[in-house]
């Protein structure tokens, strides 16, 4: 069984065929179509702002007794490391600030020294590749026991 037509149905005047496009009958396309949209322009950072936070990170670690632990974050040995020497830098010397990576850390390094970059340097293990053997080899209690000694 076919089916019913719809009565009183209205065919849409606007739809443009090929074959009626041949004859001439089809309506006219608007001559002004709508504008592109100008494109979304990513704002860049002011460059201003980036110095003045390194400024308040290096001046705060300089001005105050600080410690600044700086380990690679390639593998979770450094960070389990450097996590250790921060408790037990601020169990052992009270009012002490330690820091673990104020900025982005250098690959395969770690590295514990007195506040800035210019600072007394206790351990510094730089270049590491695995399996970071002269970072294991360290016994950390002796370490921290020591530095924990020049700080008092």
């Amino acid at each position: 069984m076919a089916p019913k037509k719809r009565p009183n149905m209205e065919q849409p005047s606007t739809r443009v065929t090929r074959s009626s496009t041949r004859n001439g009958n089809s309506k006219p396309i608007s001559s002004d179509p709508e504008p592109p949209k100008p494109k979304r322009v990513k704002k860049t950072p002011i460059s201003k702002d980036k110095p003045e936070v390194k400024a308040t990170v290096e001046s705060g670690s300089t001005g105050s007794k600080g410690i600044v632990v700086e380990h690679c974050t390639q593998c979770r040995q450094f960070k389990i490391r450097a996590v250790k020497v921060k408790e037990e830098l601020e169990n052992g010397v009270p009012g002490l600030e330690v820091w673990v990576n104020p900025e982005k850390p250098r690959r395969g390094c770690f590295e514990i020294r007195v506040g800035g970059e210019n600072g007394e340097k206790f351990v510094s293990l730089l270049g590491l590749k695995r399996p970071f053997g002269p970072m294991k080899a360290l016994d950390m209690d002796k370490v921290i026991s020591a530095i924990i000694e020049k700080i008092k």
